[in-house]
Protein backbone atom coordinates (compact mmCIF):
# COMPACT_ATOMS: atom_id res chain seq x y z
CA UNK A 1 0.00 0.00 0.00
CA UNK A 2 2.91 2.45 0.74
CA UNK A 3 4.80 1.49 -2.52
CA UNK A 4 1.01 2.74 -4.31
CA UNK A 5 1.30 5.64 -2.25
CA UNK A 6 4.42 6.95 -3.57
CA UNK A 7 3.36 5.81 -7.17
CA UNK A 8 0.59 7.84 -6.71
CA UNK A 9 2.56 10.96 -5.50
CA UNK A 10 5.28 11.05 -8.28
CA UNK A 11 3.43 12.92 -10.65
CA UNK A 12 2.36 15.55 -8.18
CA UNK A 13 6.12 15.53 -6.93
CA UNK A 14 7.33 16.17 -10.38
CA UNK A 15 4.59 18.47 -11.39
CA UNK A 16 5.34 20.54 -8.12
CA UNK A 17 9.43 20.62 -9.14
CA UNK A 18 7.97 21.98 -12.51
CA UNK A 19 5.89 24.44 -11.54
CA UNK A 20 7.87 25.54 -8.62
CA UNK A 21 11.67 24.76 -9.28
CA UNK A 22 14.26 24.94 -7.01
CA UNK A 23 12.77 26.09 -3.89
CA UNK A 24 10.10 22.66 -4.23
CA UNK A 25 12.58 20.66 -4.78
CA UNK A 26 14.31 22.12 -1.38
CA UNK A 27 10.89 21.88 0.43
CA UNK A 28 10.54 18.16 -0.53
CA UNK A 29 13.88 16.95 0.25
CA UNK A 30 13.84 18.51 3.43
CA UNK A 31 10.63 17.52 4.91
CA UNK A 32 11.51 13.87 3.87
CA UNK A 33 14.79 13.39 5.36
CA UNK A 34 13.13 15.46 8.77
CA UNK A 35 11.08 12.95 8.37
CA UNK A 36 13.03 10.06 8.18
CA UNK A 37 15.94 11.05 10.25
CA UNK A 38 13.07 12.09 13.39
CA UNK A 39 11.91 8.54 12.84
CA UNK A 40 15.56 6.92 13.04
CA UNK A 41 16.52 9.22 15.90
CA UNK A 42 13.53 8.89 18.34
CA UNK A 43 13.60 5.12 17.40
CA UNK A 44 17.42 4.79 18.73
CA UNK A 45 16.51 6.56 21.31
CA UNK A 46 13.67 4.69 22.68
CA UNK A 47 14.88 1.42 21.81
CA UNK A 48 12.44 0.62 19.46
CA UNK A 49 12.86 -1.19 16.56
CA UNK A 50 13.39 1.30 13.05
CA UNK A 51 10.70 0.51 10.81
CA UNK A 52 11.88 2.47 8.14
CA UNK A 53 11.38 0.13 5.40
CA UNK A 54 7.72 0.32 5.75
CA UNK A 55 8.23 3.58 4.18
CA UNK A 56 5.69 5.91 5.71
CA UNK A 57 7.85 8.27 7.30
CA UNK A 58 9.13 9.22 3.44
CA UNK A 59 4.96 8.95 2.57
CA UNK A 60 4.27 11.51 5.61
CA UNK A 61 7.77 14.01 4.57
CA UNK A 62 6.70 14.17 0.80
CA UNK A 63 2.92 14.82 1.63
CA UNK A 64 4.25 17.75 4.35
CA UNK A 65 6.04 18.65 1.46
CA UNK A 66 3.44 18.96 -0.89
CA UNK A 67 1.17 20.57 1.15
CA UNK A 68 3.57 23.85 1.83
CA UNK A 69 3.78 27.01 0.36
CA UNK A 70 6.97 27.32 -2.17
CA UNK A 71 7.76 30.15 0.97
CA UNK A 72 7.55 28.26 3.48
CA UNK A 73 11.19 28.54 5.06
CA UNK A 74 12.86 25.25 5.24
CA UNK A 75 13.64 25.62 9.05
CA UNK A 76 9.89 25.33 9.54
CA UNK A 77 9.63 22.56 6.94
CA UNK A 78 12.09 20.70 8.74
CA UNK A 79 10.27 20.78 12.37
CA UNK A 80 6.90 20.40 11.04
CA UNK A 81 8.21 16.84 10.05
CA UNK A 82 9.55 15.64 13.20
CA UNK A 83 6.76 17.44 14.95
CA UNK A 84 4.59 15.27 12.76
CA UNK A 85 6.68 11.83 13.07
CA UNK A 86 7.01 12.34 17.13
CA UNK A 87 3.75 14.25 18.07
CA UNK A 88 1.14 12.77 15.15
CA UNK A 89 3.04 9.44 15.03
CA UNK A 90 4.95 8.02 17.45
CA UNK A 91 4.01 8.78 20.66
CA UNK A 92 1.01 7.09 20.03
CA UNK A 93 2.85 3.95 19.74
CA UNK A 94 3.88 4.00 15.91
CA UNK A 95 2.65 3.39 12.18
CA UNK A 96 -1.19 1.73 12.54
CA UNK A 97 -1.91 3.11 15.99
CA UNK A 98 -1.62 7.00 16.00
CA UNK A 99 -4.86 8.82 15.96
CA UNK A 100 -3.97 11.97 14.25
CA UNK A 101 -2.30 12.01 10.22
CA UNK A 102 1.23 12.69 11.06
CA UNK A 103 1.45 15.24 8.16
CA UNK A 104 -1.51 17.32 9.07
CA UNK A 105 -0.08 17.46 12.28
CA UNK A 106 3.33 18.91 11.43
CA UNK A 107 1.28 21.14 8.96
CA UNK A 108 -0.82 22.13 11.68
CA UNK A 109 2.47 23.03 13.75
CA UNK A 110 3.63 25.18 11.50
CA UNK A 111 1.11 27.38 10.91
CA UNK A 112 0.71 28.29 14.51
CA UNK A 113 4.56 28.03 15.40
CA UNK A 114 5.66 30.05 12.65
CA UNK A 115 3.18 32.51 11.87
CA UNK A 116 3.65 33.90 8.67
CA UNK A 117 5.37 30.36 7.21
CA UNK A 118 3.41 29.97 3.98
CA UNK A 119 3.15 33.88 2.57
CA UNK A 120 3.63 35.25 0.08
CA UNK A 121 1.83 32.78 -2.47
CA UNK A 122 3.24 32.62 -5.16
CA UNK A 123 2.87 31.80 -9.32
CA UNK A 124 4.12 28.34 -10.89
CA UNK A 125 6.81 29.25 -13.34
CA UNK A 126 7.92 32.84 -12.77
CA UNK A 127 7.21 32.57 -8.53
CA UNK A 128 5.87 36.20 -8.69
CA UNK A 129 3.92 37.08 -5.36
CA UNK A 130 0.42 36.85 -5.80
CA UNK A 131 -3.13 35.91 -3.47
CA UNK A 132 -4.16 32.10 -4.31
CA UNK A 133 -8.01 31.25 -5.42
CA UNK A 134 -9.46 31.06 -2.48
CA UNK A 135 -7.89 34.20 -1.03
CA UNK A 136 -9.02 36.15 -4.42
CA UNK A 137 -12.42 34.18 -4.34
CA UNK A 138 -12.26 33.91 -7.97
CA UNK A 139 -10.23 32.02 -10.92
CA UNK A 140 -10.63 29.89 -14.03
CA UNK A 141 -11.60 26.12 -14.16
CA UNK A 142 -8.67 25.61 -16.66
CA UNK A 143 -5.88 26.68 -14.68
CA UNK A 144 -7.49 25.16 -11.34
CA UNK A 145 -7.77 22.23 -13.73
CA UNK A 146 -4.46 22.25 -14.67
CA UNK A 147 -2.88 23.80 -11.67
CA UNK A 148 -1.30 26.97 -13.41
CA UNK A 149 -2.41 29.09 -9.79
CA UNK A 150 -0.72 29.70 -6.46
CA UNK A 151 -0.94 27.71 -3.51
CA UNK A 152 0.77 24.47 -2.36
CA UNK A 153 3.03 22.99 -4.46
CA UNK A 154 0.99 20.02 -4.59
CA UNK A 155 -2.04 21.15 -4.47
CA UNK A 156 -2.69 23.18 -7.64
CA UNK A 157 -3.24 20.08 -10.20
CA UNK A 158 -6.93 19.35 -9.86
CA UNK A 159 -6.30 16.68 -12.84
CA UNK A 160 -3.19 15.09 -11.08
CA UNK A 161 -4.89 14.96 -7.99
CA UNK A 162 -7.48 13.15 -9.25
CA UNK A 163 -5.38 10.47 -11.42
CA UNK A 164 -3.47 9.76 -8.21
CA UNK A 165 -6.18 9.47 -6.08
CA UNK A 166 -8.15 7.10 -8.60
CA UNK A 167 -5.21 4.93 -8.78
CA UNK A 168 -5.58 4.55 -4.84
CA UNK A 169 -9.16 3.59 -5.21
CA UNK A 170 -8.87 1.59 -8.01
CA UNK A 171 -6.08 -0.49 -6.09
CA UNK A 172 -8.27 -0.45 -3.00
CA UNK A 173 -5.40 1.53 -0.94
CA UNK A 174 -8.07 4.51 -0.52
CA UNK A 175 -11.54 3.94 0.60
CA UNK A 176 -14.18 5.93 -1.97
CA UNK A 177 -16.31 6.59 0.61
CA UNK A 178 -14.43 8.91 2.22
CA UNK A 179 -13.60 11.29 -0.81
CA UNK A 180 -17.13 11.14 -2.24
CA UNK A 181 -18.58 12.16 1.09
CA UNK A 182 -16.42 14.90 1.61
CA UNK A 183 -16.80 16.45 -2.22
CA UNK A 184 -20.66 15.26 -1.84
CA UNK A 185 -20.88 17.64 1.07
CA UNK A 186 -18.82 20.75 -0.43
CA UNK A 187 -21.32 20.14 -3.29
CA UNK A 188 -24.33 20.37 -1.68
CA UNK A 189 -23.21 23.45 1.06
CA UNK A 190 -21.87 25.31 -1.65
CA UNK A 191 -25.17 25.31 -3.82
CA UNK A 192 -27.38 26.51 -0.57
CA UNK A 193 -24.98 29.34 -0.01
CA UNK A 194 -25.30 29.95 -3.50
CA UNK A 195 -21.63 29.56 -3.78
CA UNK A 196 -20.04 27.89 -6.92
CA UNK A 197 -19.27 24.04 -6.02
CA UNK A 198 -17.00 23.55 -8.72
CA UNK A 199 -14.34 26.56 -7.98
CA UNK A 200 -14.42 24.80 -4.36
CA UNK A 201 -13.91 21.33 -5.05
CA UNK A 202 -11.01 22.54 -7.37
CA UNK A 203 -9.18 25.07 -5.15
CA UNK A 204 -7.38 24.72 -1.90
CA UNK A 205 -5.87 21.76 -0.37
CA UNK A 206 -9.66 19.71 -0.80
CA UNK A 207 -8.44 17.23 -3.37
CA UNK A 208 -5.21 16.78 -1.71
CA UNK A 209 -7.01 16.56 1.75
CA UNK A 210 -9.59 14.15 0.32
CA UNK A 211 -8.48 11.91 -2.02
CA UNK A 212 -4.45 11.45 0.12
CA UNK A 213 -4.85 12.56 3.68
CA UNK A 214 -8.48 11.99 4.91
CA UNK A 215 -8.56 8.05 3.15
CA UNK A 216 -5.32 7.50 5.54
CA UNK A 217 -6.73 3.90 6.87
CA UNK A 218 -4.91 4.16 9.93
CA UNK A 219 -6.40 7.53 11.15
CA UNK A 220 -9.76 7.23 9.19
CA UNK A 221 -13.10 5.61 10.42
CA UNK A 222 -13.10 1.51 9.92
CA UNK A 223 -16.58 0.77 9.26
CA UNK A 224 -18.25 1.42 5.81
CA UNK A 225 -20.95 3.64 7.18
CA UNK A 226 -18.69 5.63 9.26
CA UNK A 227 -16.48 6.30 6.85
CA UNK A 228 -19.35 8.45 4.75
CA UNK A 229 -19.95 10.56 8.23
CA UNK A 230 -16.24 10.80 8.56
CA UNK A 231 -16.04 12.31 5.12
CA UNK A 232 -19.28 14.55 5.23
CA UNK A 233 -17.80 15.63 8.62
CA UNK A 234 -14.52 16.60 6.90
CA UNK A 235 -16.67 18.31 4.10
CA UNK A 236 -18.69 19.97 6.35
CA UNK A 237 -15.87 21.48 8.27
CA UNK A 238 -14.34 22.81 5.72
CA UNK A 239 -17.25 24.71 4.37
CA UNK A 240 -17.83 26.37 7.43
CA UNK A 241 -14.44 27.83 7.16
CA UNK A 242 -14.41 28.66 4.03
CA UNK A 243 -17.80 30.52 4.73
CA UNK A 244 -17.85 31.69 8.01
CA UNK A 245 -14.29 30.88 9.48
CA UNK A 246 -11.18 33.53 9.65
CA UNK A 247 -9.18 31.26 7.13
CA UNK A 248 -9.60 31.00 3.56
CA UNK A 249 -8.76 27.23 3.90
CA UNK A 250 -9.84 24.58 6.83
CA UNK A 251 -9.02 20.90 5.42
CA UNK A 252 -5.93 20.54 8.13
CA UNK A 253 -8.33 21.77 10.80
CA UNK A 254 -11.25 19.82 9.13
CA UNK A 255 -9.18 16.46 8.71
CA UNK A 256 -7.60 16.83 12.38
CA UNK A 257 -10.71 17.77 13.72
CA UNK A 258 -12.54 14.10 12.24
CA UNK A 259 -9.57 12.12 13.20
CA UNK A 260 -9.88 12.43 17.01
CA UNK A 261 -14.11 11.85 16.63
CA UNK A 262 -12.90 8.45 14.87
CA UNK A 263 -13.21 6.25 18.13
CA UNK A 264 -16.78 7.94 18.70
CA UNK A 265 -17.87 7.53 15.32
CA UNK A 266 -16.73 3.80 15.14
CA UNK A 267 -18.15 3.10 18.48
CA UNK A 268 -21.46 3.94 17.59
CA UNK A 269 -21.41 2.57 14.26
CA UNK A 270 -21.25 -0.55 13.86
CA UNK A 271 -17.77 -1.96 13.09
CA UNK A 272 -17.56 -4.14 10.04
CA UNK A 273 -14.99 -5.77 7.77
CA UNK A 274 -13.52 -3.91 5.16
CA UNK A 275 -15.00 -4.63 2.05
CA UNK A 276 -13.37 -4.14 -1.17
CA UNK A 277 -14.51 -0.96 -2.59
Amino acid sequence: MNRGMLLALSPLVLVSIIFFQFPAFLLLLVSTASAVAAEYLYCRLTGKKIPLKDLSAIITGLLLGLSLSPSTPLYAAAAGSAVGIVVGKQLFGGFGRNLLNPALTGRFFIVYAFPGAFAPWKTPFDLTTTATPLGEGTAGYLPLFLGNISGSIGETSALLLLIGGGYLVYKKYANWRIPVGILATVLVIALLAGEDPLFHILSGSLLLGALFMATDPVTSSKSQSGRFVFGIGIGFIVMAMRLWGWLPEGTTFAILGMNLVVPAIDKYLKKTKPKKA
